[in-house]
């Protein structure tokens, strides 16, 4: 394909071609960049272990609650690598009723614009070096799971996963993205449980609809391992859910709202599982509520809704969000960039609270 990046000149026929593209360059494939961060023996198999409780857990065989807990978006290796080594003794401490992956985001939805992720942007400052972002990721990846600690990712951009695949125990779609049909197809073929968000509006029969669609087997065009253009047949995926993040006009996690979800699914002859999104529009994108938010899911647990198979909660080293300033080093450590979270205390406040009610009603 031309570029006009290439520094030669156009050709008659090459005026309709690449317009709009000021320059390419070539990417790393990922069998290259898994050479460089290579997934041992031991760690791949930790790693099964962890989808397959995730996997059980989804299928209502494990009657613990996954809990998705971790930053908002990721943009400071060595912040969440600290997380980390602190998420693991509290995923140990409350491991019989809670199995804790750590949320490990790095790629952000705009609606309109703004930081896309470290793997769009580790840089924080629009120069794109989506080289360097997408070897961080992956090095940094192994450097959690080696710790103990399972991850999981949202999908967005459908060639990412070839990359970050195989550290993974869980991912997600996003409200955004959840009625795309290229997503769709793309959680069909997973190696891991994939959870649908509902729609911004708070609607769930898109998502409910593509937790179906991708029950089935499907193809789709992608990029092999080795960095060619490949058609992929997929199985269809067994374990996807649905993630109540609230809506534009009202949060849904009460127990109505669930119940109407879980009979959404039930109309397409699927096994209701559903997490909460404690954060998002179910917090009115205040992160001291989701606090709230998680002791309403576990009094339903409690009371008996097992469509109810866990919680996501966003949180961080320190509480609150902000502004990525104009020297990315002048950025405080530990707080997001994104959405505000909760406080590392405040989450371990939150999770053992939410244990001890587990522990006594269960």
């Amino acid at each position: 394909m031309y570029t006009i990046g290439n520094g030669g000149p156009r050709s008659a026929m090459q005026e309709n071609i690449d317009i709009r593209i000021s320059s390419t360059e070539p990417l790393v494939t990922p069998d290259a960049l898994a050479s460089k961060y290579p997934v041992s023996a031991e760690l791949t198999q930790r790693i099964l272990e962890s989808r397959t409780l995730v996997n059980e857990i989804i299928q209502g065989k494990d009657q613990r609650l996954l809990a998705i807990v971790g930053p908002c978006s990721i943009h400071d290796p060595q912040a969440a690598l600290e997380y980390a080594q602190r998420l693991r003794g509290l995923a140990d401490e409350v491991a019989d009723k809670m199995y804790i992956v750590m949320r490990t985001y790095f790629e952000k939805p705009r609606t309109i614009g703004g930081w896309k992720g470290l793997i769009l942007d580790p840089k924080l400052d629009g120069s794109y070096d989506i080289q360097q972002g997408i070897a961080t990721a992956r090095k940094l990846l192994i450097d959690i799971t080696t710790l103990g600690v399972p991850v999981g990712c949202e999908m967005l951009d459908p060639i990412v996963p070839q990359y970050i695949d195989e550290m993974l125990s869980w991912c997600s779609i996003g409200a955004r993205t959840t009625e795309s049909q290229t997503h769709r197809t793309l959680a069909s073929g997973m190696s891991v449980a994939v959870g649908f968000k509902n729609s911004t509006s708070g609607e769930c029969n898109t998502a409910v609809n593509a937790i179906k669609s991708a029950r089935e087997s499907a193809a789709f065009i992608g990029v092999s391992k080795q960095g060619n253009l490949a058609i992929y047949h997929t199985t269809g995926n067994d374990c996807g859910h649905l993630i109540l993040r609230g809506g534009d006009h009202a949060p849904n996690y009460y127990e109505e709202e669930i119940e109407v979800a879980a009979s959404l699914m039930q109309d397409l002859a699927l096994k209701p599982a559903i997490l909460i999104d404690c954060s998002h529009a179910n917090s009115r994108k205040d992160p001291r509520r989701q606090r709230r938010v998680l002791r309403a899911v576990v009094d339903q647990v409690v009371w008996g809704h097992q469509e109810i198979r866990g919680f996501m909660l966003e949180s961080n080293l320190h509480s609150g969000c902000q502004v990525i300033p104009e020297n990315p080093a002048d950025l405080a450590y530990g707080v997001s960039i994104t959405d505000g979270c909760l406080g590392w205390e405040e989450t371990v406040e939150a999770v053992r609270r939410a244990y001890a009610t587990l522990s006594k009603g269960k």
